[in-house]
């Protein structure tokens, strides 16, 4: 298996530290707002990925953390609490869009992760490892501090810069120390923040403060997965400072860190970045409303997950469309199945032809959209199959085998392709005698009624298909 390395900037064999062990961390949201369609497609991407390594024998130990403290939430407090305590407020609002994001991954049918550590969770007097990470780093001479603020001194990190493939002169030529800031050069960054008056702070041997961004995501990966684990995920846009400062600092304090880093490539819609302002800032709700889940999932999938992905309403109607092919075959099989069918299990070659073709696309840095396109190939083959061999031994059995299959598949995508159930308010034959009456009406050229029978059907929830020597129906997606 090979994954695209961030760090290495190409694609390397993917050798886990334990042998079928994984240990994942993500960065995870700054819950200050409801989660929009970029958001969706970050937990997405990294639940495909969870969910193959699963498939290929892994055991994965996923890790997703919560920002429950940062300067848009407090922002967000002071406007939505206004005149509350600030330190009750910040609670509230963490709180309040947590339990929203909670409820938009259980909608897209995100996998729960396996630990998902607060930032607040780690400042506490019963546990304050972010403030003993720093003052490892301070003793180590990496860290300094200025008027009860902690910075990472940008010097003394070794090949700063790697992540991001930038030079620290080039950046530092660019820089400059803001109005403020306590800093010795541009790029140091904050560690420990002091306390500003009202503020959620919490003790330190530098006086009341909170932690800085950077320094919460290698405390909490290194707690739970330890100084060294396999892959660390995000967002293109997280490599540079967020990811640069974890290394920084993590290797600062003596952590070999993550081997592996993987960042996915940002969500615009109509060729624009997402914005509120530009009144195009679409929520999962949204979406969700208008679209089941898997039509948006499939729309994600044809993007591989490290390029760039451009919304519009038309593409996801597109993406919709095509879960149509997946109920058709499933109606056939059902379908195909009643002809007779003993327990046995068989195959065929071109299932084993497109389930090999669709490993072999994942296990290529998880590429999704040729992995999608074999089970719409496998879709195709069945078609074909059913078509032209009906007499063939173990028909039924063989149809039965890409039902499972599809299923097993789609499954790593979080896709719901299985059997849909009965629900509709006429019996099979009433639909059978019904089509014989339009087929009666079509023989006498009577087309007025064989369309308005059509349309009847479908207002039913019924699809007729016409070949050439009979119609059959399906249920309407």
């Amino acid at each position: 298996m090979l994954i695209y390395n961030s760090l290495t900037r190409k694609k390397e064999e993917f050798i886990p530290l334990k042998p079928k062990e994984v240990r994942m961390y993500v960065c995870g949201p700054t819950v200050y707002d409801q989660a929009h369609i970029g958001h969706a497609r970050s937990a997405y991407v990294f639940d495909v990925v969870r969910r193959y390594l699963t498939y290929r024998g892994h055991k994965v130990k996923f890790i997703r953390n919560v920002t429950d403290v940062d300067d848009k939430i407090i922002n967000k407090a002071q406007v939505e609490f206004k005149g509350e305590d600030l330190n009750i407020a910040v609670k509230e609002v963490s709180t309040k869009y947590l339990d929203l994001y909670h409820e938009d991954m259980k909608s897209l049918g995100i996998l729960e992760p396996d630990h998902e550590p607060k930032a607040t969770e780690y400042v506490t007097k019963s546990n304050p490892l972010m403030q003993k990470f720093i003052q490892q780093l301070i003793e180590k001479g990496c860290a300094y501090v200025s008027e009860g603020d902690v910075y990472f001194d940008i010097k003394k990190a070794k090949n700063y810069g790697k992540l991001s493939n930038q030079d620290l002169d080039k950046m530092e030529a660019g820089s400059r120390i803001a109005l403020g800031e306590k800093k010795k050069d541009p790029l140091d960054f904050a560690l420990w923040k002091s306390a500003k008056p009202g503020e959620p702070a919490w003790d330190s041997p530098w006086g009341r403060g909170r932690p800085g961004w950077h320094i919460e995501c290698s405390v909490m990966s290194s707690d739970i997965l330890g100084d060294e684990f396999d892959i660390h995920g995000g967002g293109i846009d997280l490599i540079f400072p967020h990811h640069e400062n974890e290394i920084a600092q993590s290797e600062g304090a003596g952590r070999k860190f993550a081997h592996y880093w993987m960042h996915h490539g940002l969500l615009t819609i109509n060729g624009q970045k997402m914005a509120k302002s530009l009144g195009n800032f679409i929520t999962i709700k949204d979406v969700l409303a208008k679209y089941p889940v898997d039509a948006l999932k499939v729309f994600y999938l044809q993007a591989h997950y490290s390029n760039p992905v451009d919304f519009s309403w038309g593409k996801l109607e597109e993406a919709h469309r095509s879960l149509e092919r997946f109920e058709i075959i499933f109606h056939r099989i059902e379908l195909a199945k009643k002809s007779g069918m003993t327990k046995s299990v068989k195959t065929a070659d071109f299932i084993e032809k497109n389930k090999n073709n669709f490993i072999k696309a994942m296990d290529d840095d998880f590429n999704t959209s040729d992995a999608l396109a074999s089970l719409f190939d496998l879709v195709n083959d069945t078609n074909k199959f059913i078509d032209q061999e009906k007499d063939v031994l173990n028909y039924a059995e063989i149809v039965n085998e890409v039902e499972r299959v599809l299923i097993e598949l789609g499954d790593i995508f979080g896709l719901v392709l299985k059997p849909i159930p009965a629900n509709i308010s006429i019996s099979e034959n009433e639909i059978d005698l019904i089509i014989a009456r339009r087929t009666k009406a079509k023989l006498n050229k009577d087309y007025v009624l064989a369309d308005r029978i059509r349309k009847e059907l479908e207002e039913k929830g019924i699809i007729l298909e016409d070949t050439k020597d009979v119609t059959t129906w399906r249920r309407k997606l």
